[in-house]
């Protein structure tokens, strides 16, 4: 046994680890069930991510259909996942940065040398 009372500590950091984790698994399922817009061309190709990075739709606006030039409008589709995805990582951070520093920054629970 520790001197001092080691013991409720221990149980004190162990019952706010499991809140911790509670906290970040609905943060998680938050960001799953949130969906982010991304946009590219001014508008012309628009695409929709959850905040997980999940693409779950894409519109097109006829003007960006040339079919002498299927070059651009797939530079345009990437574009618009890829700010739509740019989004869901700031909403990710927004979310799940504050945990994540409850945890330590990197990953770690305070006061312990993990």
């Amino acid at each position: 046994m520790i001197p001092g009372g080691g013991q409720p500590n221990m149980q004190q950091l162990l019952q706010q680890a499991q809140k911790m984790q509670q906290d970040l698994a609905n943060a998680q399922e938050e960001l799953a069930r949130t969906e982010v817009d991304g946009q590219a061309g001014g508008g012309l190709v628009k695409a929709t991510v959850t905040g997980s990075g999940e693409l779950r739709g894409l519109v097109i606006d006829p003007k960006a259909v040339d079919p002498e030039d299927t070059e651009t409008l797939a530079d345009l589709i990437v574009a618009a996942v890829q700010a739509a995805n740019e989004n869901a990582q700031a909403l990710q951070q927004q979310k799940l940065g504050p945990l994540a520093q409850g945890l330590g920054g990197a990953g770690g629970i305070p006061g312990l040398p993990f």
